[in-house]
């Protein structure tokens, strides 16, 4: 097998030219709120707003226009969880090409169903991605189609790299860029084109939490990385640091409320480790890998993230069990402009005396001075509080 090398800022550029009209120049957008929590001027690079919903139809695009007419005929194989496959198979529809995606069996069917209607013949294998990837190589190697690599392909980091093209071109003062850091495609690719047009920049790489636990960042939970984009990495990056779920909950909430935008996981990692102080600068831009969040995750994620952020305040208490005990209770949470979303009675348990009721309330605040202040107002009146959302209080 030949050695693969990094690809240069000329196969940056002549990308470029091949994706032009497949896949799109995302926007920058400022962001006033960002700006404030941050302390200097923070830019956002959407490439949520991307083709399939993330940046990986550049790679997938770039590396599918270079094969040739045979190898076209023979087609083109993947393994994917989620955005890869989905930009494999929109790309080879794009280009007449065949396309088969491997995933795992328990892979949402929300991304099946979005891999299968881009064009994709999909196979479900094995319970885990290394299964899928097993399987597709298997395929690959009985049928003769192509391989295509999430990241550890010249090509594909290529592809990717265009966006370091855009980011040059569009933010000329800014100083620091945060880029998510998975397989390493994405910030390889980036980091080759900014370090030959933007030399002096700050280039930091953001990766999932260490402790090796399912994050719902997992686009960039990648158990093994590529040996070139990482040497790519380990020679242009000053910095990698590490986010966990808590905070990158937190980002999406944000992004999704204040600036407008849905994000995954991944896609808010860059923001996550802004906010925790990774960036130096009087500017600096935070890449938005992408924004495939499923519906039923961006719910749990979006009130995880108020409850952190002191809009939702979670607490038991109890009331005497009779008429007009809860009301009492409710009427003062109302009394303080707390508006409850939640009610839940226990009879049993918490060491309740007979005559007594337990009452969870879940409550939205307007923030953590507020939750603080509800709190107070119940102690005085006599309830005893356990705050299950101790953060807020």
């Amino acid at each position: 097998m030949a050695t693969k090398t990094a690809p240069t800022l000329a196969d940056i550029e002549a990308a470029r030219g091949r994706i032009l009209g497949h896949a799109r120049t995302t926007p920058v957008y400022g962001s006033n709120t960002l700006s404030k929590r941050a302390g200097r001027k923070v830019w956002l690079k959407a490439e949520n707003l991307q083709r399939t919903g993330s940046f990986k139809v550049r790679g997938a695009v770039n590396k599918l226009s270079l094969l040739g007419e045979a190898e076209r005929a023979a087609g083109v194989i993947a393994a994917s969880a989620g955005n890869h496959g989905q930009a494999v198979a929109w790309a080879a529809s794009e280009l007449g090409i065949a396309s088969t995606v491997f995933m795992p069996q328990d892979a949402p069917m929300a991304k099946v169903e979005a891999t299968r209607s881009y064009g994709a013949d999909t196979v479900l294998a094995g319970a885990s991605f290394d299964d899928a990837l097993a399987a597709a190589l298997d395929r690959a190697g009985e049928s003769g189609a192509t391989f295509v690599h999430a990241f550890e392909d010249e090509a594909v980091i290529a592809g990717q790299g265009t966006i370091g093209l855009e980011l040059a071109e569009e933010l000329s003062d800014v100083e620091t860029f945060v880029l998510p850091v998975g397989g390493g495609g994405l910030a390889s690719g980036v980091a080759i084109a900014l370090r030959a047009l933007r030399p002096g920049v700050r280039l930091v790489g953001v990766q999932a939490g260490k402790t090796g636990r399912g994050t719902i960042a997992d686009g960039i939970a990648v158990k093994h990385p590529g040996e070139l984009t990482m040497s790519i990495l380990d020679d242009l990056l000053d910095d990698i640091v590490h986010v966990e779920d808590d905070a990158i909950a937190e980002a999406i909430t944000l992004l999704l409320e204040r600036s407008k935008l849905v994000v995954e996981g991944a896609g808010a990692a860059s923001v996550a480790a802004l906010l925790l102080g990774a960036a130096d600068g009087e500017g600096v831009c935070a890449l938005l890998s992408g924004g495939n969040i499923d519906a039923t995750l961006l719910v749990s994620v979006v009130r995880h993230g108020l409850t952190r952020a002191g809009r939702y305040l979670v607490l038991r208490t109890r009331v005497p069990d009779r008429p007009g005990g809860l009301v009492r209770l409710l009427e003062l949470v109302a009394a303080e402009r707390g508006n409850l979303l939640e009610v839940n009675h226990r009879r049993e348990g918490f060491g309740l005396d007979v005559a007594e009721t337990g009452v969870e309330l879940t409550i939205v605040t307007r923030n953590e001075e507020h939750c603080r202040e509800l709190v107070a107002a119940l102690e005085r009146n006599g309830y005893r509080i356990e705050s299950v959302n101790r953060r807020s209080v």
